[in-house]
């Protein structure tokens, strides 16, 4: 199990190669108020979030849901959306699915290299892109 950010793991359940490029579906865990990614979209593929323990604030276009164990949140392509654990007391448990199935491990992975090198925001950001993830930056 691989550390993203403080807080935060990933777990790969099925990446795109094992489902042939249909899906891939993710295992995170966001420790107690701890943050996820920052208001972004996806051109092309989809996210899909469940619940499996805890709270998620989850930011989908202009709405914000606050996710309960059990709850499904739908995000289409090109959809604004974040997160992060609404509780901050208990950790938030989570299944993400990607369709079609992206190799998304590629990105958290080198994520995880840029952060440990103190990379600016620019080349973050330029890497998220390559991934087919658009950071929006408040200015």
């Amino acid at each position: 199990q691989r550390f993203a950010a403080p807080m935060s793991r990933n777990r790969y359940i099925a990446t795109g190669t094992f489902s042939d490029g249909d899906f891939g579906l993710f295992g995170s865990e966001l420790g107690p108020g701890a943050n996820g990614p920052g208001a972004h979209y996806h051109e092309h593929f989809s996210e899909s979030f469940y619940l499996l323990e805890g709270r998620l604030s989850i930011l989908t276009g202009s709405d914000l849901i606050l996710a309960e164990t059990g709850d499904f949140v739908y995000v289409p392509r090109d959809a604004v959306h974040g997160f992060k654990n609404a509780s901050e007391d208990s950790i938030a448990r989570f299944l993400i699915l990607f369709t079609p199935g992206i190799a998304r491990e590629q990105y958290f992975e080198g994520l995880i290299d840029l952060q440990a090198r103190g990379a600016s925001i620019e080349e973050i950001d330029a890497f998220a892109r390559f991934h087919d993830q658009v950071n929006l930056r408040e200015t």
